[in-house]
């Protein structure tokens, strides 16, 4: 998990745009340490995404620190 001023915790999926074949937000589904969401991938601009992270999410994860490792699954791309 990750920390800065754009999104309160957030986790970078690397390469994601190749894997995308898009640089714009996509909408998905998945797991965070088995936990169900679904959320937007936000551009970075790096050639990555951003996971923003609710807060309730954090909570229910048990999970608030920068650094923390999380299991990610992205099950279905919506958009």
């Amino acid at each position: 998990m990750e920390k800065d001023n754009a999104y309160p915790t957030f986790l970078t999926v690397p390469d994601s745009v190749a894997v995308l074949e898009t640089g714009r937000a996509v909408k998905v589904t998945g797991t965070l340490d088995g936990h169900p969401f679904a959320a937007t991938l936000m551009p970075s601009g790096t050639g990555a995404h951003w996971l923003p992270l609710r807060a309730a999410l954090c909570t229910q994860l048990g999970k608030s620190a920068a650094g923390e490792l999380v299991a990610v699954h992205l099950q279905q791309r919506l958009s």
